[in-house]
């Protein structure tokens, strides 16, 4: 079945690109919501979480998560929405509206138990055995939040 998945997202980040790829890849049409500028309210975030941990919300490759500067094992849910409204990059990503449903986090087994078919993307074979909520950047010690050029060419 396809499906039509409101993506929150951080803009140019290269883990949504890989994630957006995958859906689009089976056949599912996207409406991306720029994660960072969007006007949350405390209820309308907290809906994405679930039942899930607080330390869960969180991206645990934020720089001030991964520095230490912000705690997330000890934070409550209020404290984890005043901080996560206060500085979006804080977020877990992507945030996903199937229909009333909505996510936290890339998991495809979750995508697949509420009907949205992406194991049989072409996408998610080539990218077998990667981390598709990790940054890719992250393993190879590049910020996407640093500036970053192009190498020059011949």
């Amino acid at each position: 079945m396809k499906t039509t998945i409101r993506f929150f997202e951080k803009p140019h980040c290269t883990g949504n690109a890989r994630q957006k790829a995958i859906l689009l890849a089976a056949g599912h049409r996207l409406v991306t919501e720029n994660l960072l500028e969007f006007p949350f309210n405390r209820k309308e975030l907290r809906s994405f979480f679930g039942a899930l941990p607080v330390a869960q919300w969180f991206n645990p490759l934020a720089p001030k998560v991964k520095s230490g500067e912000v705690d997330i094992h000890t934070m409550d849910e209020d404290q984890a929405l005043e901080a996560m409204l206060a500085e979006p990059l804080l977020i877990r990503r992507p945030l996903m509206e199937v229909g009333s449903v909505r996510l936290v986090g890339f998991n495809i087994d979750e995508l697949e138990r509420i009907g949205v078919n992406c194991r049989a993307s072409p996408r998610l074979n080539l990218l077998n055995g990667v981390d598709l909520e990790g940054c890719p950047g992250d393993t190879i010690g590049i910020s996407c939040d640093e500036p970053r050029t192009l190498p020059m060419m011949g």
